[in-house]
């Protein structure tokens, strides 16, 4: 009878098998089933990363006509920026303050630090990119905030998620949007805009997703509320296109994925890569 072992010799060629070869066989082991209400639960991070792009955008056009003072711009983004850092710390109640062991007097000098040296920095900011045209600056935005969507860690464990990469990107798309400002307190502000809705803003939200999801969901809703009025205000028809995308994002693509979930047969069995699991460190010292 034919065994399943290489220590002994057997007569039978080395391929094979016998009629027992397929009882091995197990279909989806490692399948994960999604339910519809925790998907679109999750896609929450994608809508309001799409919405703090288009808000963004919308800010600039707004500067860039002469609708917007670079002074109520970034005394409503203070305003935020301090009642988002108090919401920060009574989410969890200070608990991941007194782990990371950062003091308020360290942020506060590092933001300090930020705002005088982007303020020293804002006239070559300005001018930084005059000989490059107008257009060629709007294709490097837009490729730059697409690939900021890409790269950005939704709380996938993938190898294309690159938060320092995206951060960057959407750095560089407001320094090439803020050149085409008029002065260079504008530039200042659109710069230090951009940090804090690029970057502080989705720290917010990954608080309160971990803490608090029912408030989660609540400002997720009102963030994609305020997006589409900002771009109702610049175009009927982009926002319109924009709510198509978010029912499409948050509705429709959950809905796909749980429906082709159903047609997933993944096979494992005898012929799959041996997998060491035993602890081998030890032969490495």
């Amino acid at each position: 009878r034919w065994q399943k072992v290489l220590y002994e010799r057997q007569p039978f060629p080395d391929n094979y098998v016998d009629q027992r070869f397929l009882e091995e066989l197990r279909k989806n082991v490692r399948a994960r089933r999604y339910r519809y209400r925790a998907v679109v639960f999750q896609s929450g991070a994608v809508v309001q990363q799409l919405c703090s792009v288009c808000i963004f955008v919308v800010t600039w056009w707004y500067m860039d006509a002469g609708m917007l003072s670079p002074q109520g711009l970034f005394g409503a983004a203070l305003a935020a920026s301090l009642l988002g850092y108090v919401l920060f710390d009574a989410v969890d109640g200070g608990a991941g303050r007194r782990e990371s062991g950062r003091t308020r007097w360290a942020d506060l000098k590092s933001t300090l630090v930020f705002t005088a040296f982007t303020y020293g920095f804002s006239p070559v900011l300005k001018t930084l990119t005059e000989s490059i045209s107008t257009d060629t600056i709007y294709a490097m935005s837009a490729l730059m905030l697409l690939g900021h969507l890409i790269f950005f860690d939704y709380g996938a464990n993938a190898a294309i998620v690159s938060s320092t990469l995206s951060l960057n990107m959407a750095i560089f798309a407001s320094v090439c949007l803020a050149s085409r400002l008029p002065r260079s307190l504008h530039a200042f502000v659109m710069v230090t805009f951009a940090m804090q809705i690029f970057a502080l803003w989705p720290m917010l939200q990954k608080k309160l997703k971990a803490q608090t999801p029912q408030c989660y969901v609540g400002v997720t809703v009102l963030f994609a509320l305020v997006a589409l009025a900002g771009l109702a205000t610049v175009s009927s028809v982009g926002a319109v296109l924009f709510t198509l995308l978010l029912l499409a994002v948050s509705c429709l693509c959950p809905y796909c994925l749980i429906r082709l979930q159903l047609l997933k047969d993944n096979i494992h069995g005898p012929w799959d890569e041996a997998e060491i699991k035993e602890d081998l460190s030890r032969f490495l010292m």
